[in-house]
């Protein structure tokens, strides 16, 4: 703990400006911007019928856990809530997602916790086009939303009508963003696409802490949180990052808690147990991560400034 506190003091003020620049080219926040979320009712949509056995299998396994702010079960009900129709992401869900996300980085304590502020602004930016869409569609979406609709053959003509905002969905965003000409491959904007692709970027990095997290090695020696999480960061985050940037992150790293906490956090016994729930969010997780980066793939979107 001597170690972790001194380089907690040391990097404090390091991290003060890192909070800033966390994702520079990935999540860099637009501090002016000042946006304001719509409120949200953390609700599950309709699932298909598959997506609800899964889901009721793995609230089952992962209940609530009282007195945690973050709850593991909301988020795995948040995940499996998002994937829609063949191939797309219903957009609140998603976000929900995020927000339980965001709780599960700001029990990790401050250092980590100045990480998911850059993630707030992302998520804010896409609700406050979201309400923007929804106060005013038709000078939003105009002609534009007729070409998202044709491309869900497989919805009834009823319920395309209940889902005309542009920002229902994945696809529906990026379609009527690219109609519009909201994305630009060339310069820095604050488009729903490119700030999709940032929160997209990050979602990979948790998904493997939390891959690498549920882990038991074969010879039975459990790594610590601290490595787990550089580890996933090295492989995905620090090559969009500059070099100060990558610097301050490991360093963060090095004042995660030790596994203990991470049972605590989602109460769970042992390391069996947070396997076996990890586990289950990693696919959830996956499943979202799929269809995202082929939505943004096949646009061409991976690499937006």
């Amino acid at each position: 703990m001597g170690v972790k506190k001194k380089a907690a003091a040391a990097i404090l003020v390091l991290l003060l400006f890192f909070g800033s620049l966390w994702l520079k080219n990935g999540l860099d926040y637009k501090w002016d911007s000042c946006l304001k979320g719509y409120n949200q009712v953390n609700k599950l949509h309709q699932l298909s019928n598959s997506s609800v056995a899964s889901a009721a299998e793995g609230l089952h396994v992962l209940s609530l856990c009282p007195g945690q702010t973050f709850q593991v079960s909301m988020l795995l009900s948040h995940l499996l809530a998002s994937p829609a129709y063949a191939s797309d992401v219903l957009l609140q869900p998603y976000l929900s997602s995020w927000d339980e996300l965001v709780k599960f980085m700001e029990s990790l304590g401050p250092m980590v916790g100045l990480i998911s502020s850059e993630i707030k602004s992302k998520t804010s930016i896409i609700r406050q086009l979201a309400q923007l869409s929804e106060e005013d569609p038709e000078a939003e979406l105009g002609s534009d939303m007729h070409s998202v609709n044709s491309q869900t053959g497989e919805k009834s003509d009823l319920e395309v009508s209940h889902h005309t905002s542009a920002y229902h969905s994945v696809h529906s965003m990026i379609r009527v963003e690219l109609n519009r000409g909201l994305v630009n491959f060339n310069h820095q904007t604050d488009s729903g696409c490119r700030t999709l692709l940032r929160l997209h970027r990050a979602l990979l990095w948790l998904k493997l802490f939390l891959q690498k997290l549920a882990e038991t090695p074969e010879n039975g020696r459990l790594r610590s949180p601290s490595d787990l999480c550089r580890e996933a960061y090295q492989s995905t985050l620090s090559i969009h990052h500059t070099w100060f940037v990558r610097r301050a992150a490991e360093l963060a790293f090095i004042a995660l808690p030790e596994r203990s906490f991470f049972f605590k956090l989602v109460c769970m016994k042992n390391q069996e147990e947070l396997s076996k729930g990890l586990n289950r969010v990693v696919k959830a997780i996956g499943e979202v991560y799929d269809r995202t980066q082929k939505a943004l793939e096949e646009n061409g979107m991976l690499d937006l400034p």
